[in-house]
């Protein structure tokens, strides 16, 4: 994929504008086998103060494991971006075109005791109503072991708890 194949499609994705405040993630990590490895939630803390994008990411793994990390995002130009946060392996580089944006960076994966150098392709589509699907495949040595898949929901745009009663059925369809 080429991030320009997205250029005509809507709504338009500025991560600076999305990421603005809180936004509420779900994931998960599947190795190359399809194998459920890891899940997790993310609450994220977005400021974008004219030059830069902080991010402040916090992580809660379903295995009781938590995380933390803090992007730092500069737009440099038309569609362009940079990051860097502690476990990146120098610079995040970003490519948006529409409702697509690409990152590729290489980072130091905390696995077990010990860190792996894995390289990340990093692909986000916005969707109506605020939705963001990310898909990120992950490589260890060139090979592919796995990929990240994450579903993105502004604090404000998230269904409250309570809002949806699975216990009353849906209306029954017209004939």
């Amino acid at each position: 994929m080429k991030v320009e194949d997205f250029a005509g499609n809507g709504p338009e994705l500025r991560i600076e504008r999305y990421f603005a405040g809180r936004t509420h993630a779900w994931g998960l990590f599947e190795d190359r086998f399809g194998t459920l490895r890891r899940s997790f939630t993310v609450v994220i803390d977005g400021h974008w103060d004219g030059r830069e994008l902080t991010l402040d990411e916090r992580f809660d793994y379903a295995d009781g494991e938590t995380d933390r990390r803090i992007w730092r995002i500069v737009r440099t130009g038309e569609g362009l971006y940079e990051g860097r946060a502690d476990d990146v392996i120098g610079k995040a580089v970003g490519r948006s075109a529409g409702n697509a944006l690409n990152w590729t960076y290489e980072m130091a994966l905390k696995v077990g005791g010990g860190r792996w150098r894995v390289r990340f392709d990093d692909w986000m589509w916005l969707q109506p109503g605020d939705a963001l699907i990310n898909r990120a495949n992950v490589y260890r040595w060139g090979v592919w072991i796995g990929t990240v898949s994450l579903f993105f929901l502004p604090e404000g745009r998230m269904i409250q708890p309570g809002a949806v009663n699975a216990a009353v059925p849906p209306p029954a369809a017209a004939e």
